[in-house]
């Protein structure tokens, strides 16, 4: 029996083993427990200590270094009443993981014993290595001093392992030169701008309460997961995340039978798993539930503070990464693990609120209320429209360009979706004030037992990359695997743009002057109305109309990258303060670097699979086949047909490895960069066209990968 079938084996053998109490373990009593939350900082913080904290940590007033010895003793004490020995800065550089580095708490005495201790200055500043993280050369190899710097603002939290407990600090990354070299600093420095112009705003509305407005993130994860035995007999799923060869399954998602259907028993017990890790760290996961494709999941969590939101959706993939194998499964991330199926996103559902409760994308109920949402509405509608070329770039991944324009992933076109009554007012707007607006009606079910539903004010477009669904935005186009920091910070940054020159406008009027304001918002909306749009974002017509209206379609990371080193980009940025142009460069350079290694990878690893697996399988499946030719005219002619594709084959590993040269050969990065798309990627898919089609044709027996009809259907 081959290592395929045993595995089939023993997974239709499996069974669920019961890992924790649900009773004693239910979400109420472990929620936060690993987390050093308001109520653990009361108990281990003097009350002067614990309220200046708070005062920081709510946004109302700088941290005040005289606290910073009170505070660490509390942390201290905390984790180390928890079991923790150790304690770490926890940080996002631009790997796309997290990275750490563990302290004991230990010193010695000097007299053969030791002392816990944990200072302020352990608390508040790290020194790890700059060096061999990406930093797009801002930092020197020889160049090895970088700081982390504790982020108040996001909760501290144990990791708790089966052999110890690490405290965990999130911080932000910096070089010695005090520039950013990770992906938190640009997005507190985004969220900082956003606030100081959406409040320009606020303020010519009369609002004198609020003091900070801030925006939220709810981001939805899809993943898949699929037996471990299966998969890490696949060398492309270990090395890449993504099966580079696979024919079709004969049952795919065409039934759509998966979709919101009953969770198998083995995946559940790795969602209640996920589920309760999650709720101990804080994080507030509420949703969970089968996707689209088959061996396709989600989990989506409550709305919270965007840096919060962002750093807690790298702790749902540590999470999911290190429970996936103690339920004998393996996490797939990757945008397009399998082709012809659904490929998996991260929606964002994005909004902006002030520190009193106000959510700003909310609509009002009263004409003062609407006007101040219809306000910032068409200020991101021209964020979207203006800068639709950055925010296509902050999505750009190599994952993204087998993702993105198919199977419910938005297309590589920008546009903005907000429903029938929306999509009326805007068009009013443009002919001057709104008079009237579609009312939502009901929706009648035809059956006397079921209630009558409110119609909501927009339906939802799954082909738009930018959807409004009520009183938020939904950021559809981000990757699954992408650090959400990036992009967030590429829309909080061209929103706040937007709003600035709207609050510049707003600033020449006399307070309460709406006349005025419906003449500002009308001309935003000519100028800007061509990225709106309603339709299927599939379509071909979509595609001709986008080039007529003048919207960019960059289908490609090679595509898309350039906008973010254009002079529009750099000005965007460091007029805001968000990245300088040496810092935004350097994170260009980082993407087009790892396009290239992603790339190569990927050819190197299909090289090796159709080389030193395949192409063994076809020869001694050849082999039988000519030694029984004679006896059969069938025989005769699959054998003929194996033997042609053998041929192919040898020829498509050679042109695959020719097209590597060539990329390796180029002038630049860029150029490098573009023979991967131009020359390594075609040349990859034709080998992968010999290999499926063999696939179809080889003894099963012999066939050395774990098929498709197996990793989504055998778990």
């Amino acid at each position: 029996m081959t290592a395929r079938h045993t595995a089939i084996s023993a997974i239709a053998a499996h069974r669920v083993a019961k890992t924790q109490d649900y009773l004693e373990h239910a979400g109420a009593d472990i929620y936060g427990q690993y987390v050093f939350h308001e109520g653990a900082q009361r108990q281990y913080l003097a009350k002067p200590i614990f309220e200046k904290l708070r005062r920081t940590i709510d946004g109302h007033e700088p941290f005040d270094p005289a606290i910073v010895d009170a505070v660490a003793h509390g942390v201290k004490e905390w984790a180390m009443a928890h079991g923790a020995t150790h304690y770490t800065h926890w940080f996002v550089p631009m790997t796309g993981s997290t990275a750490e580095k563990h302290d004991s708490f230990l010193n010695p005495t000097g007299d053969g014993q030791t002392i816990a201790e944990f200072s302020g200055k352990n608390l508040v500043q790290g020194e790890p290595d700059a060096s061999s993280f990406p930093s797009g050369g801002i930092r020197a190899t020889f160049e090895a001093r970088g700081y982390t710097a504790w982020d108040v603002t996001s909760p501290i939290f144990l990791q708790v392992e089966p052999n110890g407990v690490t405290l965990t600090i999130p911080t932000a990354y910096v070089s010695f030169t005090g520039e950013a070299l990770d992906y938190k600093i640009p997005l507190l420095r985004s969220q900082e701008a956003l606030g100081r112009q959406a409040l320009r705003v606020l303020r010519w509305f009369g609002n004198t309460t609020a003091s900070r407005v801030f925006t939220n993130i709810g981001p939805e994860q899809e993943y898949f997961l699929v037996d471990r035995r299966l998969a890490e007999q696949r060398p492309d799923l270990v090395l890449t995340g993504r099966t580079l060869f696979g024919a079709p399954s004969p049952k795919g998602q065409e039934l759509e039978d998966q979709y919101f259907g009953s969770i198998r028993e083995r995946i559940l017990a790795f969602m209640m798993d996920l589920d309760r890790e999650l709720w101990r760290v804080g994080v507030p996961a509420k949703t969970r539930h089968n996707e689209v494709a088959p061996g396709q999941f989600e989990m989506a969590p409550v709305f919270e503070a965007t840096s919060v939101g962002s750093d807690h959706n790298m702790l749902v993939l540590s999470t999911m990464r290190r429970l996936a194998p103690q339920h004998g499964l393996m996490l797939l991330i990757h945008e397009k693990p399998f082709a012809g199926i659904n490929g998996s996103g991260k929606h964002n559902n994005w909004s902006m609120a002030t520190n009193d409760g106000e959510n700003l994308l909310d609509p009002g109920n009263d004409p003062h209320a609407n006007a101040q949402f219809l306000a910032f509405l068409i200020a991101i509608i021209r964020a979207v429209n203006e800068h639709a070329d950055i925010l296509r770039a902050s999505i750009a991944d190599a994952g993204q360009d087998h993702r993105l324009g198919a199977n419910e992933a938005p297309p590589a076109i920008m546009s903005i979706f907000l429903g029938s009554q929306l999509e009326d007012v805007i068009a009013q707007i443009e002919q001057g004030a709104a008079s009237a607006s579609k009312r939502g009606g009901d929706v009648e079910l035809g059956v006397t037992s079921l209630p009558v539903l409110p119609k909501d004010a927009t339906d939802r477009n799954r082909t738009s990359p930018f959807a409004f669904t009520g009183n938020k935005f939904e950021f559809r186009a981000v990757g699954s695997s992408a650090p959400i920091y990036w992009p967030q910070t590429v829309l909080n940054t061209v929103v706040a743009d937007s709003l600035s020159r709207l609050a510049d406008d707003l600033d020449k009027l006399d307070a309460g002057d709406f006349e005025g304001l419906t003449t500002i918002l009308s001309a935003i909306v000519k100028a800007n109305k061509q990225v709106l749009f309603e339709g299927n974002g599939y379509s071909e017509a979509w595609h001709a109309e986008a080039e007529r209206r003048g919207l960019p379609n960059n289908p490609t990371t090679v595509d898309a990258l350039p906008a973010l080193t254009t002079p529009k980009a750099k000005d965007v940025f460091s007029r805001l303060g968000v990245l300088s142009e040496r810092e935004l460069t350097a994170r260009a350079d980082i993407q087009w670097d790892r396009y290239i290694k992603v790339g190569e990878i990927e050819a190197s690893c299909a090289i090796d699979i159709a080389r030193s697996m395949v192409l063994p399988a076809v020869v001694t499946y050849l082999g039988r086949l000519m030694a029984a030719s004679s006896a059969s005219r069938g025989i005769n002619a699959i054998c003929e047909r194996v033997a042609g594709l053998a041929d192919s084959l040898v020829d498509a590993i050679d042109t695959l490895e020719h097209a590597q040269h060539t990329a390796h050969e180029a002038s630049s990065v860029q150029a490098e960069a573009r023979a991967v798309v131009t020359e390594v990627i075609p040349a990859q898919a034709a080998l992968r066209v010999v290999v499926d089609e063999l696939e179809t044709l080889v003894d099963d027996e012999l066939w050395p990968l774990p098929k498709y009809r197996e990793l989504l259907f055998q778990y």
